[in-house]
């Protein structure tokens, strides 16, 4: 069964990769979830969130945004105590303020799925990269994101992280062609 070379031989990226990578998310807890994972990847490699995924739930009450919205001084420095995380002050700031600006979407929007998907027509964006090296860190789409995101005041969300986020939640199918999930992921929302 050929999939994409990213994962190597790591079972757990397999797993991720096989299982959840590229499959199109229409849940906001899902997306909170990616985007605190991903602002806190900034600088380090998805391996090692991965690896601190289940952290990140317990740390952040299961990646609830209300519940995040309303951390404070003391929460933030048992969480800088937490090893089991990326102990970064400014990461930990920006998912608490990340987390009030989700929740403004949500009230404009209805949900944040609408608004995120909203960006390609509430299509999949399906890409035909034939090897992984095709695979771009950023496009067009990802810097509009990006830029409307900083605009409502997110922070932490570069073009690089949020075409992550893109291929993470399905809305950008970056399976190589030849991979067994190419086909699998497509949009059947």
């Amino acid at each position: 069964m050929e999939r994409c070379p990213w994962p190597t031989d790591d079972e757990m990226m397999i797993r991720y990769h096989d299982e959840e990578w590229g499959v199109p998310v229409h849940d906001d807890i899902r997306h909170f979830e990616f985007l605190i994972l991903e602002s806190a990847q900034a600088g380090l490699s998805w391996r090692t969130i991965l690896r601190k995924r289940e952290n990140y739930r317990k740390a952040f009450d299961n990646f609830d945004p209300v519940k995040v919205s309303r951390y404070k001084e003391r929460k933030i420095q048992k969480l800088l105590g937490n090893p089991g995380i990326i102990r970064n002050r400014r990461k930990i700031e920006a998912t608490i303020n990340n987390a009030k600006r989700f929740l403004e979407i949500q009230k404009e929007f209805g949900t944040f799925d609408r608004y995120i998907w909203s960006f390609t027509g509430h299509k999949q964006v399906i890409n035909r990269w034939k090897r992984i090296e095709e695979l771009p860190a950023q496009t067009e789409l990802s810097d509009r994101v990006s830029k409307d995101l900083k605009r409502r005041g997110f922070s932490f969300l570069g073009s690089t992280t949020i075409y992550a986020h893109l291929q993470a939640v399905g809305i950008v199918n970056d399976h190589v062609t030849s991979c067994f999930r190419y086909k699998e992921v497509f949009d059947r929302k």
